[in-house]
């Protein structure tokens, strides 16, 4: 087999960065990453975790495990920022354009992250596993942005 044939689709590509990205997570719950790409181009990468200079769930305990909060509720109950809400902000904070760009997560964004993924004018997104929260797949169809489940085992997407 060539180096050509081994060569990974840009989904793949991204998805894997994207992997990595989630390893930085701070989250005693779920590890979750997430890249803002456009024209094949990284524009920033976000990890779920504690805003910067506040100390993180690995070091203080989780609320929302002591208070029994199932995945996709209550949201306000945590200390970390999801990790396409910190990559949304890292564009802000550099003055990065994302309108046009494509999301890639390692998990399907929860309706608060549907919501200014919207208004980020973000119309792409290829996330590897679902989520608890039916409302930002409604949000997601009525906006007219693109969800596509990943699937790694056809090396999913384009080339």
């Amino acid at each position: 087999m060539s180096r050509v044939q081994n060569r990974p689709s840009w989904d793949t590509y991204f998805m894997n960065i994207t992997s990595l990205v989630a390893q930085r997570s701070t989250c005693t719950r779920r590890a979750v990453g997430a890249i803002i790409v456009k024209d094949k181009r990284i524009l920033t990468t976000g990890y779920n975790g504690a805003p910067s200079g506040i100390r993180h769930c690995l070091e203080v305990g989780c609320l929302r495990e002591t208070m029994n909060v199932p995945s996709g509720e209550r949201h306000e109950l945590c200390r970390g920022i999801h990790a396409e809400q910190n990559a949304i902000i890292q564009a802000a904070y550099h003055g990065v354009s994302v309108k046009g760009a494509m999301l890639y997560c390692t998990n399907l964004p929860c309706s608060i992250c549907a919501k200014m993924i919207i208004n980020a004018g973000i119309n792409n997104i290829c996330y590897q596993t679902g989520y608890a929260d039916v409302m930002s797949e409604e949000m997601f169809e009525e906006a007219g942005v693109e969800v596509i489940k990943y699937d790694s085992s056809t090396q999913g997407g384009t080339t």
